[in-house]
Formats: structure tokens, sequence, C-alpha cells
């Protein structure tokens, strides 16, 4: 087989999804206009992900995070519970 073939098959499915993005986010564009994008905190499984910030939203800050916070469960818990 011949090495330009072989590498045409490798960088084709990249170049499909590239193609897929950009012309979704085109469309996306022309429906709602610009967007802002950031980080995205979800408090349940302790990610983040990036995904459209609304104007009225701030983006999550990662020097903000403190990840012994995640998952503690005296912080989960109100001061008067965690007295027994």
């Amino acid at each position: 087989m011949d090495a330009r073939l072989i590498a045409f098959l490798i960088l084709l499915p990249f170049t499909l999804a590239f193609l897929y993005a950009a012309i979704h986010e085109y469309l996306r564009f022309k429906s709602q206009g610009s967007a802002t994008y950031g980080l995205a905190y979800n408090e349940e499984t302790g990610t983040t992900h990036v995904t459209g910030i609304s104007e009225e939203e701030e983006a999550f800050d990662p020097e903000d995070f403190d990840p012994s916070d995640y998952n503690d469960p005296d912080l989960r818990t109100a001061p008067e519970d965690a007295k027994g």
C-alpha cells in the first residue's frame, strides 16, 4: 500500500471531525450570534468541562479551586449536624 494512501486514511477521520465541528459552530453562530466559552464546574462529579458561558454567568477559575474541598463530608453538612 502506498505511504500517501496510508497517511490519507489516517488523517481522514480527524479532518472530517474538524470540518463537522467547524460547520456546526458556524451554524450555531448564524442562529445565536457570538458565544463566550469557558470552564464550567460540575459539583456532583468534581469535574470541569468547556461550555458556552452566558453573559450573566462567571466562568470557572481553576486557581480558586481547592481539591481538598471536594467530597468532604464536613463541608457538605451543617455545623449543627456534624456535632452529633
